[in-house]
C-alpha cells in the first residue's frame, strides 16, 4: 500500500507531538479507571467500565491516528511569496471584507483559527494565483490582496 504523504507545517507538526505525548501519559490513567470500574462488579450493566474502555478506545485510535500521520509527515516551509501556496499567509478581499487565511494541509486546516486547507473550495481557487489577481469563488469576486 503506497501512504500517502501528510502536509504539515512545522507547528502543526509540534501540535500534534504534543497531543500525542499526552495521549501517552494519559495511558496510565485510563487503564487506571477500567481497573477500578472492573472491580466494581458485572461488566455488563457496569456504566464506569463501559466509559472507560470507550475512552480508551478513542484515545488509542487517536494514537494510531497521530503516528501514522507524523511517520507520513512533509513539513512544508513558507513558500515563494509569489503565488499562494502551501505554507503562505493570503490576504483576500471577499466583497469589501478582508480577510487573512494561512494555506496548510488538510491535516491541520482550522478556518477557526485563520487555517484553511488547499484541498478546500476557497483554497482550491486560490492556490497558485499571483497578489492583485482577482477570481469568483461561491458567485462572488475575490481578490488577492497581499500574500505573506
Amino acid at each position: 500500500m503506497i501512504k500517502k504523504s501528510v502536509n504539515l507545517t512545522a507547528e502543526g507538526k509540534k501540535d500534534l507531538e504534543k497531543e500525542l505525548d499526552e495521549l501517552i501519559k494519559n495511558r496510565p490513567a485510563i487503564a487506571e479507571r477500567i481497573a477500578t470500574a472492573r472491580a466494581f462488579g458485572d461488566l455488563s450493566e457496569n456504566e464506569e467500565y463501559s466509559s472507560a474502555r470507550n475512552e480508551q478506545k478513542v484515545a488509542e485510535g487517536r494514537i494510531l491516528e497521530i503516528q501514522e500521520i507524523l511517520k507520513n509527515a512533509k513539513i512544508i516551509r513558507g513558500g515563494k511569496k509569489d503565488k499562494v501556496g502551501l505554507g503562505v499567509t493570503v490576504v483576500l478581499d471577499m466583497g469589501g471584507r478582508k480577510v487573512e487565511y494561512a494555506l496548510v494541509g488538510p491535516t491541520e486546516a482550522n478556518p477557526l483559527e485563520g487555517k484553511i486547507s488547499n484541498e478546500s473550495p476557497i483554497g482550491k481557487v486560490i492556490f497558485g494565483h499571483k497578489a492583485g489577481e482577482e477570481l469568483e469563488f461561491n458567485g462572488k469576486k475575490i481578490k488577492i490582496v497581499e500574500i505573506k
